[in-house]
Order: structure tokens, then sequence, then C-alpha cells
């Protein structure tokens, strides 16, 4: 039966009930993912090493979303001392990635795809080997093993998984790249059995090998080969010398509750930035999902992006002032440009949505916690899956700016701005209340900002809050100019007018659109000890508990 929101006027609104655990909790993007991790926690694991098998399988059953050649952030929380730290798996730039190297070839913009957009040193192997050293139980040859399995023997393809590979034929066509994703020159059909045997050797060598066998053996040197056959900057040396780093998260007090974010170089502060301004609003007196509702949190995103967009990039090499930032003094001056009766202009702040990654929670029966996000950037990345390796490998590169004056201007070795952010709430007794996280691109601090409020000011439960109507602020992909207040289908016609009345340029999507991000989330009864999970059904989300 299903389970009715305990709010009126949004529409026809009905969500599943919450799945329920008391033992551990695994909330990823695909099945297969899910029940990976879940089979790790019943043999005796813990949240981190379920996490690193949660994620294994995520890369051969979701290739379009994430993989071994991106990058990874982890919020972690651990219950022996009782503290969340994050876990940055962002690879920096190749040593030879200058401006004047693209400059030099005509270029104004980094290449979106192909060689020349591979610029950094892919990160998520080594975040799994920090991961595990710091707070694991397993090896790497146990928890691979269900990726090596549905790699080398083939898993079914997904329906969203299908929809990507067909949109994706023009970028096959350009390079035969993706051509294990095509038969006969179509897309594969959902169910049909997509094998990976080149990902499973690689799989088995980093089971094997460590975390050498991707930075210091055969499957750097191939990498670095073909990008210097075909024009690209990446070398031996950087994968060589790259090293992820452990750092302190950022949080802000929302309501009594705490909210933790990944720090720059991820847009984790544009979500804090939300919540400070949105706190000086009595959210609940203006409705769910009301004009008013929608028109705060919209021009509060535009003031938090407009702040993104001047100071995040690498902290190493530009001085982010955050704690100024996140001072409520602060939100408070910039709650005064928001007008109740009329938005601000859409350029004070643009940002699309278009961005391809997986998220996953998990929980374990000690309250051990794991937020991850995951990404190649764009579907299917550069669109380069190097020769005997199955290895896609991202264009997160691409964000950098050839502009010398952009806070976010590609030099060598340095850590781009990410899109990708994972949160961790703390309840108003300090106690850990929730593990949340999006895909999106640049629509994720705004899915954080919207969920939450579900959650916090609303009295949601985690799928009510995550199958809510949502709506997204900036243009729908990257090569779409025009910024838009995107807004779903199940938004009421009479909100969507008062909207326009107060000057938003309202673009209604899909009733369930992929481009408001595909949402999961674990919440945690601090009085029973109960896990409630919830798994966004825009994708192939799936909670499993026991």
């Amino acid at each position: 039966m299903k389970e009715k929101c305990p709010l009126e006027g949004i529409g026809t609104f009905m969500a599943r009930p919450a799945v329920m655990g008391r033992h551990g909790m695994i909330a990823s993007a695909h099945p297969l993912a899910s029940n990976a991790g879940l089979d790790i926690l019943k043999a005796g694991g813990n949240a981190f090493d379920a996490a690193v098998a949660t994620n294994a399988v995520l890369n051969v059953t979701q290739p379009h979303m994430c993989g071994i050649g991106g990058d990874v952030f982890y919020l972690l929380y651990s219950s022996k001392d009782k503290k969340v730290t994050f876990m940055n798996g962002s690879g920096r730039s190749a040593h030879l990635a200058t401006r004047s190297f693209y400059t030099k070839k005509g270029y104004e913009s980094i290449p979106l795809r192909g060689p020349l957009s591979m610029v950094t040193v892919p990160g998520c192997v080594d975040a799994w080997h920090q991961v595990l050293k710091k707070y694991g139980t397993m090896e790497f040859r146990d928890l691979l093993r269900p990726a090596i399995e549905y790699a080398d023997l083939g898993h079914p393809t997904s329906h969203q998984l299908s929809t990507w590979v067909g949109m994706s034929a023009e970028l096959n066509r350009q390079s035969n790249h993706l051509s294990l994703f095509f038969r006969n020159g179509r897309p594969l059909k959902a169910g049909e059995l997509l094998v990976q045997s080149d990902l499973a050797e690689t799989f088995r060598a980093i089971a094997e090998e460590g975390r050498d066998a991707f930075y210091k053996g055969e499957i750097a040197k191939r990498i670095a080969k073909f990008c210097q056959e075909n024009g690209g900057v990446l070398r031996e040396q950087d994968f060589e010398d790259h090293r992820s780093t452990w750092d302190e998260p950022i949080h802000t007090d929302y309501r009594g509750y705490r909210i933790y974010q990944t720090p720059p170089n991820t847009q984790g502060i544009t979500a804090l930035l939300e919540f400070n301004i949105i706190e000086g609003f009595d959210l609940k007196a203006m409705g769910h999902n009301s004009s008013s509702y929608l028109h705060h949190l919209c021009e509060a995103k535009k003031l938090a992006f407009a702040d993104r967009d001047r100071y995040v990039t690498d902290p190493e090499f530009f001085d982010i002032p955050v704690e100024k930032l996140l001072d409520k003094n602060y939100a408070t001056k910039c709650r005064a440009f928001i007008n109740a009766n009329s938005a601000l202009p859409n350029n004070i702040s643009t940002g699309n949505p278009y961005g391809d990654t997986t998220y996953f929670a998990v929980v374990d029966e000690e309250q051990n916690m794991v937020s991850c996000i995951q990404s190649l950037y764009f579907p299917f990345g550069s669109g380069v899956v190097v020769e005997a390796t199955g290895i896609i490998m991202q264009n997160r590169g691409a964000y950098f700016s050839l502009d010398p004056q952009h806070t976010n201007t590609l030099e060598p070795q340095k850590r781009t701005l990410h899109t990708l952010i994972a949160s961790i709430v703390f309840d108003n007794e300090n106690n850990p209340y929730l593990v949340f996280g999006t895909m999106g691109g640049d629509g994720q601090p705004q899915t954080h900002l919207t969920v939450i409020s579900n959650i916090l000011d609303f009295g949601m439960n985690i799928q009510q809050a995550i199958e809510s109507p949502r709506w997204i602020h900036g243009n729908v992909t990257i090569e779409d100019p025009k910024v838009q207040f995107n807004i779903e289908g199940r938004i009421t016609s009479n909100v969507i007018k008062e909207l326009e009345k107060k000057g938003h340029d309202i673009h209604v999507i899909e009733n369930w659109a992929w481009e408001v991000g595909h949402a999961q989330g674990i919440l945690i009864n601090k009085d029973t000890g109960v896990l409630q999970g919830g798994a966004d059904p825009r994708g192939d989300g799936y909670v499993v508990g026991w």
C-alpha cells in the first residue's frame, strides 16, 4: 500500500513506503550494487568495506555514470571516533596541462570529449585504498569480487543504461570507443547482457596488487601511452605522483540540525550557503511547493551560486574565505537581496544540471556512515575507453577555464571545481540522523536544499522527501544557453502562473525528470536504531536493509 504524504496542495503525490532495517542498509543507484554492499555487511564487513564493494559494482553496472577512470568524494562518520571526516579522491591536472597548451591549438575552452578532455588523473582507486587503510576490515580481493563477476560474466543492461547508450550513439560514431555498448551498430537493449572482460581484468589486477596496479603498473602505462599517441597531456609521472587527501568537512547549523558537506574543491559550500539564507524564512508558513516557497528557494540558489562561481576552486591555489561565507551574518546580508514579489535576474548566476554521477549511502549496525559521490562528469566521461583496460576516462578537467583571470583557471597539478557533493546530518542532540546525496551536476546543491528541507521543515520520511516534486534552476544541458526555472509537471498550474508573475522564466519538465537528480538517503531513528532508506524512482535507485 502506498503511503500518503502528510501535506496538502501538491497534487496527487503518493510515495512508496520507505525501506526499513535494523542491522545495516545500502541505498544506491542500482539493485546489484546495493545487494553487493549488503552481502559485505552480512559477511561481517563494516560500512566502509561495503562502500567500496558497492562503488565497484556501480562502476560495472552504471558505466555511463561512474568508473575507476573518474573521481570520488567521501564523507565518513566513524562511530568509534565520533567524528565526520572527508576523503578527497579527486585528481590533479597533468604536469603538461597549461592554458597555453590549449590556446596554441586554437581552443578557447578545453574540449568536452576525446583525449584532450582527459586533463586530470582519476582519483577513485586511491581513495578506495585510503578509506580501507583507515577504516576498513576487508581486502580488495574480497570487496572487488562481485564487480569482477558482473564484468566478466555479464549483467543485464538496465533501461536507464540502454537509454543513455542510445543518446551517445553519435559520440560512438565519431570515435568507436563505446562500441562495447552496441550490438551491430544499435544500442544495447534493456535486459541484454553487458560483458566487460577488459574491465574485469583491470579489477583483478587491483584486487591482487592494490592501488599501485592502477597508478604505478601496466594500467597507468597504457593510459599514458594512449594520451601521448593521441595528443593528450597525461603521462606516467602524473599517475605516480597522485595522492588522495584527508581533510575536514565543512558544516552549518540549520534549525538546530548540523549539516556537513564536502569542502572545496567541491561545491558543497553552495548548499550550506543556501541553507543559511533560507533559515531566515518561515517555510512552513509559506506552504510546501507553494509559489512563495519555490520562489524563495530559487532566489537563495541564485545568490549561493554567485559566490560559488566567484570563489570555489582548488584551495591550494586560491584563498577561499570559507569561514566568512558561512557566517550567519553574511547570510543575513544575502537574504536582504530577496524580494518576496520579484525574481532576481537569471544572470546573477547560472548552472546546468547536466552531469552523470552516482551517489550511494551506507549505514552499518554500529552506525558508521558513508556518504559517497562518484562520477565521470559527462555521460561516458571523455567518451574514451582505453584499449585493453575497459576503463572509461573522465572529462572532469574540461570544467577548468582557460581564462587566466578566472578563479578556476587551468594550471598544472591543480584540482578543478567539482560539482560532486555529499552530506551527513546530525540532529539537535548531536545524534547521527541522515546520510544523503544525489547525482545531477550543478543541480546537486539545489536537490540537497529541497530534499533535506522536506525532511527538516516538513517532517517527511526519506522516501516521501525524495519522491516529492522537485525543481532545478539553470540551463537544462551544457549546450543549452537558456537559463530557466525548470519545474516538474506535478507542481500545480496555479503555482506556476504565480511564479511567472514574480518574473520567473518557467520551463515545465517531465513529472519524474532526470534533470532534477537521482537521490538516495538513509535516516536513523535515534530511539530505536531503526534505519529508514529511500531511493529515487527517477533512476534505478534501490534500497536494501536487514
